[in-house]
């Protein structure tokens, strides 16, 4: 289920049932013209790939909005911040909290983080309509389901 006005009431309707997050975690800075064509098309990437894995996961997972953050801030204020929506999404309660991100930065900070990080290096550009983006999308959905998957056993 996703942060919609369609799915949202059928969440707090089985909300019993679901017990598992993901939070897509996407840097944001326009400051840097050279990464700005990357880090919008990485932004769309996981995207399309978080939306593919509420759909192999629909009646356990709900897909938060994207937690938006300044590139350049990831760091203790950025994790404390982080971990903030984390004790609020347990309230309801959850069990099993996902991050996924294309962004490295977060990799030296995981042990700080009140949940599961799932980072993947991400493509840096590409056409996301191709046969070869889908197939790769397709592999990658896979993958993250199966490990997220072995958390719920």
């Amino acid at each position: 289920m996703k942060w919609s006005t369609a799915d949202v009431p059928r969440y707090l309707e089985a909300k019993e049932y679901i017990d598992t997050v993901l939070v897509p975690l996407i840097p944001f800075q326009l400051s840097n013209d050279k990464t700005a064509e990357q880090a919008a098309f990485q932004h769309e990437l996981l995207s399309i790939l978080a939306n593919e894995i509420e759909k192999e996961l629909t009646g356990r997972m709900l897909l938060c909005p994207p937690y938006h953050y300044r590139e350049s801030a990831v760091g203790e204020e950025e994790t404390q911040r982080l971990n903030s929506w984390v004790e609020e999404l347990r309230e309801q309660p959850f069990h099993h909290m996902f991050f996924i991100t294309f962004d490295s930065s977060w990799k030296r900070l995981e042990q700080s983080v009140n949940g599961t990080l799932l980072w993947f290096p991400g493509k840096q550009s590409g056409d996301l309509s191709s046969n070869e983006m889908k197939q790769h999308v397709r592999e990658q959905v896979g993958q993250i389901t199966e490990l997220i998957r072995s958390y719920w056993a």
